[in-house]
């Protein structure tokens, strides 16, 4: 389970403390899929970089299970990043002199699994997410819902439990988008991946079990409650 008491985050920009979230409570069990809306600014990406260990809150405490998160640095922080969170981004974040096979196999290597299992792990991810034919292709040479397939893929072979979603349709036209949220609910469903994702679309959000909606830094509506799902611990 995801706990956030009090969570607040200023930036310290040339002296004049800008709050980018404020007092923000929250619990998401293992194996919720939550939506997190709000408009540009709101403070919702911010929200995900302190879930995922990218950023830290200038206050209050982040519990991962019994792990308290915003209390880790250097290596313990590196470990937990690693083994819990895993990321899809908007701009897809694949590395253009590598192929689908290879962008993908990255996470298995920092975690030294072998060659031989990272082909076992690989190619039916690839074959899952419908691209196994585009193992050899560069990204530039594939298109954008082929990048973020790749991307998921990518995500998903870490191995992390938990994956955070940040605009994840947002380079993309409306039918692509929508295969793209597919996979990500049948991930959920079925996988039982937990995930959160930064969304301003509210057709998007409409694929969680639950919304969250920041405003200024605030919850300002929708609910901070655990839906039953998932169980937590």
């Amino acid at each position: 389970m995801i706990r956030l008491n009090k969570i607040e985050k200023i930036y310290d920009v040339q002296n004049d403390n800008i709050p980018a979230l404020s007092q923000i409570d929250l619990e998401i069990n293992d194996g919720e899929f939550v939506a997190v809306m709000g408009t540009s600014g709101s403070g919702k990406s911010t929200l995900l970089h302190i879930l995922g260990g990218m950023d830290s809150p200038t206050s209050g405490t982040y519990y991962y299970d019994d792990i308290e998160v915003s209390k880790l640095r250097g290596n313990a922080l590196h470990i937990f990043r690693k083994e819990k969170i895993s990321f899809v981004f908007q701009n897809f974040a694949l590395m253009n002199a590598y192929t689908f096979y290879e962008n993908i196999e990255m996470p298995l290597k920092i975690r030294n699994v072998s060659a031989t299992q990272r082909k076992e792990i690989i190619l039916p991810l690839l074959e899952k997410l419908g691209i196994e034919q585009l193992k050899d292709k560069r990204p530039l040479k594939t298109s954008g819902g082929q990048q973020q397939r790749c991307a998921i893929a990518r995500a998903i072979a870490s191995g992390a439990p938990v994956l955070l979603a940040d605009e994840p349709t947002g380079a993309l036209d409306q039918k692509t988008g929508k295969e793209i949220m597919d996979i990500l609910k049948m991930l959920n469903e079925k996988e039982k991946k937990t995930i959160i994702l930064v969304t301003h679309d509210e057709k998007v959000a409409a694929y969680a079990d639950r919304v969250l909606y920041l405003q200024d830094g605030k919850m300002v509506k929708g609910t901070n409650e655990p839906s039953i799902k998932g169980g937590g611990h």
